[in-house]
């Protein structure tokens, strides 16, 4: 079976984050596509407004209705910081009687840059099998979402030369949806419509809670 690892905040899981799971089973022949939500918010906005716990079962809602999706939630049972290369090893001892090859790594083009930064970033880079998707070309939240868990005091990277890193990584070539969890945050604090912007398990499950600021 060939898993891929899609990490990120997911707050909340929108249509653009579906587009490149279906691209990564579609385009690169993955199985399995397991979304990872963090438990340690890069932003304060974040985690005053739900709790981990709500966005894990926002990611549960809508994988049930694609068996190809798994809510993974290793990272939030885990609590605290979580470094990607953990989060690989444990999921390769969950997985080791299925895999088939190495586990993939989701990463957006805006992060490779400080890729090297990461924690343990060359054994990473030889234990998974690294996926490139672009990104549009604009400062999102889930920007800093791998980086600032992932440097600075909680780890050292251990090369400063990515294109060594990413010598062998995948590209996939996803469409650049212009669309962020913090566009469609402020869009339903503000009111507006956000009706097609999000699966429908989704939107029920911030109309039920009233989550981030809705209100009928």
């Amino acid at each position: 079976m060939k898993i891929a690892v899609f990490g990120g905040s997911f707050n909340p899981v929108h249509m653009g984050h579906l587009v490149l799971a279906e691209d990564l089973c579609v385009k690169l022949g993955y199985d399995k596509v397991l979304f990872v939500p963090t438990y340690i918010a890069p932003h304060k906005e974040m985690q005053s407004q739900v709790s981990a716990r709500d966005r894990l079962n926002m990611v549960k809602a809508f994988c049930r209705s694609d068996r190809r999706f798994v809510a993974e939630p290793c990272e939030i049972n885990r609590k605290g910081v979580s470094y990607t290369y953990d989060t690989i090893c444990w999921l390769e001892k969950k997985y080791a009687e299925k895999l088939d090859s190495k586990i993939g790594l989701v990463i957006g083009s805006d992060l490779q840059k400080d890729f090297h930064l990461w924690y343990k970033a060359k054994e990473l880079s030889q234990k998974a099998q690294l996926i490139l998707a672009r990104r549009p070309e604009r400062s999102y939240l889930a920007k800093n979402e791998f980086s600032n868990a992932e440097k600075g005091d909680y780890g050292k990277g251990t090369s400063s030369d990515n294109s060594e890193l990413f010598k062998n990584a995948l590209v996939i070539d996803n469409p650049m949806i212009d669309l962020s969890s913090t566009d469609i945050r402020q869009r339903i604090g503000t009111g507006q419509s956000f009706k097609y912007l999000v699966p429908r398990e989704i939107l029920k499950y911030i109309y039920k809670g009233h989550l981030y600021g809705y209100n009928s």
